[in-house]
């Protein structure tokens, strides 16, 4: 059989047949399941955790174990379903871990605690050139979007949310009642809203995606991870 018929044959099979493929370390069954699920499963792991590479490797662990328990897949849910509560449970416990950490710090009074909450959150290294990319553009929306509220509102919004200035202080710096400035504020942040879920919802999906390289290079480390590079 010719590699591309076994590839198409390998398509071919239902969930249980793959899952049984893949309990006998069938490498291609393997290679296969992860190839179609790492992207559903990182965006799961991710939802959890905000952090790439966090959730990267929630997502190698949640393969290996799944893998290791691959022959209880009785196929009652959808072999992606299973994948993923597998993955969430993972990541879900990770974010515990992390928990239990900043409150280990907390409690030792760590100095730099706030640093290190920040380095835990987004990770020590420079921003790659996509998340540099992708906080320019949302710079962007968020700067067009402030630009299109009416002046009162948008008066408000930019000293409570940009400077940081107090009800009060904002009241006094426009003369107007804190009442307004609390009502004003909310109507800001409606507006806001309603311009900005369209166009973040696009950049979103392009921002939380896992194809190409990354998707690559996540089936090869599980691949690795397995014994079967």
């Amino acid at each position: 059989m010719t590699a591309r018929l076994a590839a198409a044959s390998l398509e071919a099979l239902d969930d249980a047949a793959l899952a049984r493929r893949a309990a006998a370390r069938d490498a291609d069954a393997i290679r296969l399941i992860t190839r179609r699920n790492n992207q559903r499963l990182y965006r799961a792991a991710w939802s959890v955790l905000k952090h790439r590479a966090e959730a990267e490797e929630a997502v190698q662990e949640g393969y290996v174990k799944a893998f290791a328990a691959i022959d209880g897949f009785k196929g009652e849910a959808a072999l992606s379903t299973w994948l993923t509560r597998i993955v969430l449970n993972e990541a879900l416990g990770r974010r515990r871990s992390l928990e239990r950490r900043a409150r280990l710090f907390d409690r030792a009074g760590v100095t730099g605690i706030e640093d290190y909450r920040e380095r835990l959150a987004t990770g020590s290294s420079a921003p790659s050139p996509e998340s540099a990319a992708l906080n320019r553009e949302l710079r962007g929306l968020l700067e067009r979007a402030v630009s299109r509220l009416p002046d009162a509102f948008r008066s408000v919004f930019v000293l409570r949310e940009i400077e940081d200035m107090s009800v009060a202080e904002t009241a006094q710096a426009l003369d107007i009642p804190e009442a307004t400035v609390k009502t004003r504020l909310h109507r800001a942040r409606r507006h806001l809203q309603d311009q900005l879920d369209p166009e973040l919802r696009s950049v979103f999906g392009a921002a939380v995606e896992f194809a190409g390289a990354d998707c690559e290079g996540l089936t090869a480390k599980v691949m690795a991870r397995l014994g079967l590079a």
